[in-house]
């Protein structure tokens, strides 16, 4: 979402939309002021002398990847971006039997995981009309998981400690999307915007990694190994100073006979990777002509996977299903203008929820052009 705030004639700094040329004349201008209709003369310049150059107008961002205000028709916006990942998981596990709730017999493991994740990706917005925008976006993926574990064993046995350091980079999955605005915003209505957003399986998924004879894993994926298409909608309602946004959507993650063996004995069939209902909301605040914040939260609630684990031998089969993830982060944002076409975003999530990770730190520089 991009957010401009623009000094009229009269001294009067007020904030618009990037809109496409239509639709801003349906608000008036541009940036809400009145019409020629409206009985005010606007200020006239020399003839024949052209018209001395506007202020910079700055950008305010709100979330990545859930739409906004469009790119106009024929611009081209090229995005390169570096985002980093830090989630620490720490588990205590028991693995026996509970005779009463003082009396455990089995066994107690202690595992602590830090997870790094880097992403390098390049984006392309692609302004095809007033109200239709297509964006492209290549990733590339650096994961390093650091695995330590301890298992205390039965009365009588030692413990022992688990340490492992897994990695993985290369090609991500590719996302192609598709942004429409569905309504011109006038009589005070929000602007909607719907967008569909697919994701391929150009990465490396969970089954396709090296694993040993034992069927565990030997480096990281850096893909999720199954297609998604995600359909969601995007409401922006501008309010001077600020603009307040929401989003919802819903991720359908499509069903795959994997057909993989990870173990001479078990052979994994179908799996069934959880849908994802997305729920994001905020609000960008313009501070001048060239700084900017944004606030927000965003929760993902993620179903169960169920994947099919089957025995080749006799063609047995069961069924395991995950446990559904509840995915919550506190989101803040700013934005640098630098020139007309080049700003600089810095996005920070904060995980509030056990399954969120810690951090997430996003730095975005989009540049525009004339494409056409």
């Amino acid at each position: 979402m991009r957010i401009k705030r623009k000094v009229t004639t009269y001294g009067i700094s007020i904030m618009c939309l990037m809109l496409s040329g239509p639709v801003l004349a349906q608000m008036g201008g541009a940036n809400g002021t009145t019409s020629s209709s409206d009985n005010v003369t606007p200020q006239q310049g020399p003839v024949g002398q052209a018209p001395p150059e506007q202020e910079i107008q700055p950008e305010v961002q709100s979330i990545p990847d859930i739409g906004g205000v469009l790119t106009p028709k024929g611009r081209l916006v090229i995005e390169p971006s570096l985002q980093y990942s830090h989630a620490s998981v720490n588990r205590l596990t028991f693995r026996g039997v509970e005779i009463l709730s003082t009396l455990l017999i089995g066994v107690f493991e202690a595992e602590d995981a830090d997870r790094d994740t880097w992403t390098a990706a390049l984006t392309g917005r692609l302004g095809v009309s007033d109200r239709l925008e297509l964006e492209l976006k290549v990733p590339y993926v650096y994961r390093n998981d650091t695995l330590f574990a301890t298992v205390a064993t039965t009365e009588g046995q030692t413990e022992f400690d688990i340490d492992r350091d897994l990695s993985g980079n290369g090609m991500g999955d590719i996302e192609v999307a598709a942004h429409y605005q569905m309504n011109s915003g006038r009589d005070g209505w929000p602007y909607f915007i719907a967008n569909l957003r697919y994701k391929s399986t150009t990465g490396e998924g969970p089954f396709d990694i090296r694993r040993d004879s034992d069927g565990i894993e030997q480096e990281l994926a850096t893909g999720s190994g199954f297609h998604s298409i995600e359909p969601s909608i995007t409401m922006l309602y501008p309010s001077d100073p600020a603009v307040y946004f929401a989003n919802l959507g819903y991720m359908f993650n499509l069903e795959d006979n994997v057909n993989q063996r990870i173990t001479d004995d078990i052979l994994v069939g179908d799996v069934d990777p959880g849908d994802a209902i997305r729920l994001s909301f905020g609000m960008a605040y313009a501070i001048n002509e060239r700084s900017s914040f944004t606030l927000g939260f965003k929760n993902d609630f993620i179903g169960k996977t169920k994947t099919e684990f089957v025995n080749p031998d006799n063609g047995d089969s069961a069924t395991v299903s995950s446990r559904s993830l509840n995915i919550g982060s506190l989101l803040l944002g700013w934005s640098f203008q630098i020139s007309r076409d080049t700003s600089v975003n810095l996005a920070l999530e904060l995980g509030v929820t056990d399954d969120a990770p810690d951090t997430l730190l996003t730095l975005r520089i989009p540049f525009g052009m004339n494409a056409f």
